[in-house]
């Protein structure tokens, strides 16, 4: 008894003081996601003079469904021969007329089409900007992970040396990160200005006026793309300051065997830095996949969704616009409920793969 109480004590003293944090925990993320699960499965309106009904599965049903159409091109009636347009490409009855006759396709809008053949497919979805906004979400964080881990393992690096002004440096790749994200958006709209953008004036003069202006955040060929630059150098100051951490944590012993046994540069990185850094490694890319997918505020302040048909729209952004600007309350808790599974589950097989690939 004499030897249990002193870990009684010491349980109920780590108790005490994880406390505030899981209350917060409680507080914050468990009460709320449960509060949004009862929310789902109503039609709840922000601003609504009757009471919430519950609607089971409906909100998922019209978030989730999707349904193929195939079309078969147009003939002509007196010859029987395929019509085409004047580029040559074979034409087509409109979807949206058949999407909005036939019971079947009740509360479908067209998503995308695939044309395979002589045949062209409709992908076809109750909530395509759900559908797109998820696309998107997908696409950025495909290549900000990657992109901005890398950039930060290099800064990390670069800054990691015995220097003079490493800490100044430091404090530079750092600094972006503490400045909010909602200010740097403004400031970055100035600089992808079109006409007086630093951006574009800087692009002009490396080609000497070849390339033009860059409409960045009017076009949808690089609206997303000046989103992800602006989301990379603001946050890899943060991944920086993880990979710092971790090359300190790497013994000086095992760079100095490596060179007795003759390795290079590369070959120390290769095979001491990298090891070295595998926990950190997947700390690093599950942390940033989940930040990647919170994308929120560079969206609304920057583009709106836009510039037009959802090209930067992300599932946050959709969450709150249907949950607050439309007032669908039970419609945006499913979304939000679903994007939660969403990312819990690719957070999950990223965590299981990368453990693996390490030899864990």
């Amino acid at each position: 008894m004499a030897k249990s109480s002193p870990r009684r004590s010491d349980a109920i003293y780590g108790w005490l003081m994880g406390a505030p944090a899981f209350l917060g925990v409680f507080t914050f993320i468990i009460l709320p996601f449960i509060i949004a699960i009862a929310l789902s499965l109503t039609n709840a309106r922000l601003i609504s003079p009757t009471a919430p009904e519950f609607v089971g599965l409906g909100n998922y049903d019209r978030l989730l469904s999707v349904t193929i159409l195939r079309l078969n091109p147009l003939r002509d009636e007196a010859s029987g021969r395929l019509l085409r347009d004047s580029e040559g490409k074979l034409e087509f009855p409109r979807s949206r007329s058949i999407l909005r006759s036939e019971e079947r396709y009740e509360g479908f809008f067209e998503w995308f089409t695939v044309d395979i053949g002589d045949k062209r497919y409709v992908i076809a979805a109750k909530d395509p900007v759900f559908m797109r906004s998820l696309r998107n979400n997908l696409f950025f964080a495909s290549v900000v992970v990657p992109l901005q881990s890398s950039l930060a393992l290099a800064l990390a690096l670069l800054v990691n040396q015995r220097i003079r002004g490493a800490r100044l440096f430091r404090t530079i790749y750092f600094s972006p990160v503490v400045t909010s994200i909602t200010v740097m958006s403004v400031v970055w709209i100035f600089l992808y200005n079109k006409d007086a953008g630093l951006i574009n004036q800087f692009v002009n003069c490396i080609s000497a006026g070849q390339l033009g202006s860059v409409n960045w955040l009017g076009d949808v060929r690089s609206a997303m793309w000046a989103i992800i630059i602006l989301s990379i150098w603001h946050a890899a100051g943060f991944q920086m300051v993880i990979f710092l951490a971790g090359l300190q944590s790497i013994p000086e012993i095992l760079y100095e065997a490596a060179s007795i046994d003759g390795a290079n540069a590369r070959q120390r990185f290769w095979y001491v830095t990298l090891p070295g850094l595998r926990n950190t490694s997947v700390f690093v890319v599950i942390i940033t996949t989940i930040f990647s997918f919170r994308l929120f505020t560079q969206v609304r302040i920057m583009t709106q969704g836009g510039p037009r048909d959802n090209a930067t729209s992300s599932v946050v952004f959709h969450a709150v616009e249907e949950g607050f600007r439309a007032g669908h309350v039970g419609y945006g808790s499913a979304i939000s409920v679903v994007f939660f599974l969403i990312v819990l589950c690719i957070s999950l097989i990223q965590r299981f793969a990368l453990r693996n690939s390490g030899g864990e």
